[in-house]
């Protein structure tokens, strides 16, 4: 699990250092330029993303056993994850009321995807991944609120047609994701 820890570390620090040295951060976009700045962050985050699929692959093949999650927590996860598609959704999709209700519903569907996976889930990789990420994803959103707050951030108050766009688009990806993809990306199907 060491390379899974390591490209979390990566991965979460790179985008923790809003979190904890947001004013450090400032010096170096001014000092380096944006787009130096954006290069080697994505990278960072590129190859901690690729340690991450990597060590978590590497765990699996011997997993350790926490607990043994009832199976009830496994559908709940699946509603907790149509919820996770409709808040990404609304990252995207413009004019929506679900964004100017909660301001960062990509933080709020990394939350609400680590929870749910956490549930489902009984081995120290996934307590690790999932923890690691609804840890992050708890005080990224937090962080993001207070420089809302502290800069006098609004948001645009949303429409019908955006909400009702918003949730048809984050269905359609959990089906995709759900009964697709993941299967095919994670090697678990979720629904059989």
């Amino acid at each position: 699990m060491t390379i899974l820890l390591l490209g979390l570390i990566l991965f979460l620090g790179t985008h923790s250092i809003r979190i904890v040295a947001e004013p450090w951060r400032q010096r170096q976009l001014v000092r380096q330029g944006q787009a130096a700045w954006k290069g080697v962050f994505s990278l960072v985050s590129l190859l901690g993303f690729g340690l991450i699929i990597w060590g978590f692959g590497l765990a699996r093949q011997q997993p350790v056993v926490l607990w043994q999650p009832p199976v009830f927590l496994r559908h709940l996860n699946g509603l907790f994850m149509v919820v996770a598609f409709v808040l990404l959704a609304a990252t995207y999709v413009p004019r929506n009321r679900i964004k100017a209700a909660v301001h960062h519903p990509m933080m709020l569907a990394t939350k609400v995807w680590a929870f749910g996976h956490l549930l489902a889930n009984g081995k120290a990789a996934d307590v690790l991944l999932f923890g690691a990420f609804l840890l992050w994803a708890a005080l990224a959103f937090r962080a993001a609120r207070q420089r809302d707050r502290a800069a006098g951030t609004s948001y645009p108050a949303g429409t019908l047609s955006g909400t009702l766009t918003t949730i048809a688009v984050g269905l359609l990806g959990f089906v995709v994701f759900a009964f697709w993809l993941h299967g095919v990306l994670i090697g678990v199907r979720p629904f059989g």
